[in-house]
């Protein structure tokens, strides 16, 4: 089935009885609505989508004392800017980007308090490309296949935010746990990604050149994937020169097209490929990819299954 032409919700719709409203003065490079995505339909063409670093999502919905399928916002390199119509609570999770509210500093993975009418801005990170902005209530924009992901390979979900946007919050619920999170924050440096052999390494001529090498992550990457760059792998064909059959994929697949250069497949990944999966990066360690900046160092360790 063709996910392209299915409906996208609105942020920009006012929804009646909203608990306080989010007016988007602001978004940086992009800012993106979303929660844990859609599970479970990949057998009709639907990937899951969600939030890109999954660890630091859940980790904001913890800080709140709510589920975390409540949605949040998604800003990559800072630069959004929001006013809140009432007082709501918020989180800062991901990337640890300064921010103000008023002009007055707040703390990161620390919950804090947006008065009505006040501003938050959220500059760019000093490490890691992702920043989760999180309030209690939780983004309440309308649901696409049962989800408020947005998802940019498939067009699925709400639209990127744009300045002039409302996003309607829902109700709080429950209460924040605690006042600061001691999480690392996203390394500046080189990053190691523990990865399993894949069903195909054998298309590679030695799967351990995937481990020797050393990649840096192309600026051509996205949610779709993290596009490596560095000394071309070796592969082949089948027996008869082709390509494999299409087969499905999952959100830390490594695969290697014709050109040997690896693509890390993150967040919005299509649910099939025709390339060979090599190795798959264990489910932490895509939340530390899908973190790396353009020209950053990775180094992958390849365990056996």
């Amino acid at each position: 089935m063709s996910t392209a032409a299915a409906p996208r919700g609105s942020p920009r719709r006012r929804r009646g009885g909203a608990y306080a409203e989010l007016e988007v003065l602001a978004t940086g490079p992009q800012a993106l609505v979303q929660d844990l995505g859609r599970p479970g339909l990949a057998s009709v063409g639907v990937g899951r989508s969600g939030a890109a670093d999954r660890g630091s999502f859940s980790l904001a919905a913890r800080l709140l004392g709510q589920d975390p399928v409540h949605a949040a916002i998604e800003v990559l390199l800072g630069g959004l800017a929001l006013r809140s119509t009432n007082s709501v609570t918020v989180v800062l999770t991901g990337a640890p980007a300064p921010a103000t509210v008023d002009g007055a500093q707040v703390g990161h993975a620390a919950p804090f308090l947006l008065p009505r009418g006040s501003t938050l801005q959220l500059a760019r990170p000093m490490s890691g490309l992702r920043t989760y902005v999180a309030v209690r209530g939780g983004i309440d924009v309308p649901a696409v296949l049962g989800s408020r992901a947005t998802d940019t390979l498939s067009g699925l979900g709400p639209t990127p935010l744009q300045a002039g946007d409302l996003l309607p919050v829902g109700s709080p619920s429950g209460s924040p746990t605690v006042d600061v999170a001691p999480v690392a924050v996203p390394p500046a440096g080189p990053i190691t990604l523990r990865a399993v052999v894949g069903p195909r390494h054998d298309w590679l001529d030695d799967v351990s050149a995937l481990a020797t090498a050393r990649w840096r992550v192309s600026s051509r990457s996205d949610r779709v994937g993290v596009r490596l760059e560095g000394p071309a792998l070796q592969r082949h064909t089948d027996r008869d020169g082709q390509e494999l059959t299409s087969e499905g994929v999952v959100r830390g697949s490594i695969q290697v097209p014709p050109g040997g250069q690896p693509v890390l497949f993150l967040a919005d990944h299509p649910v099939t490929g025709g390339y060979p999966v090599v190795a798959v990066v264990r489910e932490p360690d895509v939340d530390l990819a899908a973190q790396a900046a353009p020209g950053q160092t990775i180094r992958i360790v390849l365990e056996h299954p």
